[in-house]
């Protein structure tokens, strides 16, 4: 039997930098990142690919019709594969203004809750990949058990509150 190798822990500064997703319908899948969630377009390849991203980054999602052209969507029930992105807001404000965007649309959410060290809120993008749009509480304020580990949950969250706290200035 092979040795087991030598432990190694990722670097704190260690994140996941962006999502790249497979859509049917680049125009479709632009009107909802760059439309409804507000993304930046950064970068265009005709009706094959798009590169969009916030603050000027290079990109945080990338979209391709490469292999799904007017393909099926997603498939989430009874298969493996990505469960959902999950896109990070700054503040509970600039959640509160997306999913106020999202409500006065009319797109329609699966989910909503408080994690204790988070606020989130479930969707599906067109093509039917999860989404998961959320804002980390500091480090702080995060609930930890009697050993000081984080202790996580699950709770309604009020969405009609995060909305409210996007429309404040500021």
């Amino acid at each position: 039997m092979p040795e087991a190798p030598t432990p190694y822990a990722a670097p704190a500064g260690a994140q996941v930098g962006h999502v790249h997703l497979q859509v049917t319908d680049l125009d479709r899948a632009l009107a909802f990142y760059q439309g409804l969630l507000g993304f930046e377009l950064q970068q265009r390849y005709g009706a094959q690919a798009a590169f969009l991203g916030a603050g000027g980054y290079h990109h945080h999602i990338g979209l391709n019709t490469w292999n799904s052209l007017n393909g099926a969507p997603a498939h989430t029930q009874g298969a493996a594969g990505l469960y959902h992105a999950a896109l990070l807001y700054p503040t509970r404000a600039d959640l509160g203004r997306v999913v106020g965007r999202l409500v006065a649309a009319g797109y329609p959410l699966r989910g909503a809750a408080d994690h204790g060290v988070s606020e989130a809120v479930y969707l599906n993008d067109p093509d039917g990949n999860g989404l998961e749009l959320y804002w980390d509480r500091p480090r702080a304020e995060w609930p930890r058990d009697a050993a000081g580990a984080i202790a996580m949950y699950t709770h309604p969250l009020d969405l009609g509150a995060l909305v409210a706290a996007g429309e404040t200035p500021g």
